[in-house]
């Protein structure tokens, strides 16, 4: 098996793309399944968690925001802002989307 090079992994498109596939591999963190088709990627699901983490400690993610991120993030998509009872759920989405977005580019993981 050859070691993956570090421009043989794919940053993400956004900051959405960057939190779906991080919910989506953290569901499936325990499970080991690994297949040939599994995209490197630039980041691991920890640098995230991390990255995240830090974002909120440091005031510039709220408790709320977080909330909203997991809730949307579990359904797989976002929330929709002319959807009445998720246009206060949609604002607190892009904020905390814009956000994360600033920090990952910061890191590089960011196309």
């Amino acid at each position: 098996m050859r070691q993956t090079q570090l421009n043989d992994l794919q940053k993400f498109q956004d900051a959405e793309s960057l939190w779906f596939w991080f919910i989506s591999s953290a569901a499936v963190r325990g499970h080991f399944r690994r297949t040939d088709d599994v995209i490197g990627r630039i980041c691991e699901l920890i640098d995230v968690e991390t990255l995240v983490t830090r974002l909120y400690l440091s005031g510039r993610m709220t408790r709320e925001q977080l909330d909203v991120l997991v809730e949307f993030g579990a359904m797989r998509r976002a929330p929709h802002q002319h959807i009445y009872s998720e246009n206060r759920k949609a604002a607190l989405w892009r904020d905390a989307m814009d956000t994360l977005q600033t920090a990952a580019v910061a890191k590089g993981w960011i196309a």
